[in-house]
């Protein structure tokens, strides 16, 4: 997180209710924290992103910890709603239809959003050639920016599994570069 020395400062004004605070503390981690979803498949990364945000904000009192600690934290949050989406999905499955369907168009600027799609297609077939525990362990430090150790508290694995999911992850990824050349 990028909010360096202020934050302390911006962790105390979060937990008096300081929209400023939330701004910032948002505005760090929700890209981040949505693009981990996406990555992961979730249907509707940023409705989980939502929940997630507002599992944090429920639960900030009890958290302890310098700025390394509270990204951790938040992605550890993620994952859980992530497990619980999944959870939710498989015992109530139902058709969705996004509202960008029906109007057939998009919204925003759409070379940006043309340019994420791209990306993160792009990153989604890379990463879906790994085995799902190196997938997850590549998300967390790719996209979501988490240190070894943070990423092995998200997994809850040690960090000797991380270091070699990751390892694992990049080789099947590079030999799948090596055979048949980058297919995009």
């Amino acid at each position: 997180m990028g909010l360096g020395e202020n934050f302390q400062t911006t962790l105390d004004a979060a937990r008096q209710a300081a929209p400023w605070a939330w701004s910032a503390i948002y505005e760090e981690l929700a890209s981040a924290v949505t693009g981990y979803l996406r990555a992961n498949g979730v249907p509707d990364p940023d409705d989980v992103t939502a929940e997630v945000f507002l599992r944090v904000v429920q639960d900030l009192g009890k958290f302890e910890g310098d700025e390394p600690h509270f990204r951790s934290w938040v992605f550890v949050i993620a994952h859980h709603r992530m497990v619980d989406d999944r959870r939710r999905r498989i015992r109530h499955p139902q058709a969705t239809l996004r509202l960008e369907m029906l109007e057939g168009r998009a919204h925003g600027n759409v070379e940006r959003e043309a340019m994420d799609h791209l990306t993160t297609g792009t990153v989604q077939a890379i990463i879906n050639r790994c085995a799902a525990d190196q997938r997850e362990v590549l998300l967390l430090r790719v996209i979501a920016g988490l240190t070894l150790a943070e990423t092995a508290e998200v997994v809850g694995k040690s960090l000797g599994a991380v270091k070699a999911l990751q390892r694992r992850g990049i080789a099947a990824i590079a030999r799948e570069f090596s055979t048949e050349g980058v297919p995009f």
